[in-house]
């Protein structure tokens, strides 16, 4: 099952603007009418682990536990990656993003891509024929 859900543009500095964009996982926006698709909007990311974060890692891997900085590093790279794909998104003049999916694969044997993408849309409130 998907999830809808209302996303703050993460600001990486004070100075840049928030975006109010409405995310989904599903192909539709229950509420929402979509008017109109802009095409597809994409947000990578390619990183290079840090030394001291791998060998962390290596230690953790034996003793067991969480890698908190591999895990601080997934974080940093999807919030990167999603503010990628809705500053996209909004140039397209979008107001949502559908179907949006996060994809990751290797470049060589160190580097990592993580990728936010989804389908710009505009949307409008649906009317409904059933007041209460």
């Amino acid at each position: 099952m998907g999830s809808i859900g209302r996303r703050m543009h993460i600001t990486q500095t004070p100075s840049e603007l928030e975006t109010d964009m409405l995310i989904a996982t599903t192909n539709d926006l229950p509420g929402w009418r979509i008017d109109e698709v802009l095409g597809e909007g994409v947000g990578p990311d390619v990183r290079f682990p840090q030394r001291f974060s791998q060998m962390g890692a290596g230690l953790k891997s034996v003793l067991g536990g969480e890698l908190k900085g591999m895990t601080k590093a997934l974080y940093d790279s999807r919030n990167e990656t999603m503010n990628r794909m809705i500053e996209e998104a909004t140039r397209r003049g979008a107001t949502a993003i559908v179907a949006m999916r996060f994809d990751t694969s290797e470049m060589g044997p160190n580097w990592t891509e993580i990728c936010a993408y989804g389908t710009a849309v505009r949307r409008h409130q649906a009317l409904s024929c059933w007041r209460r």
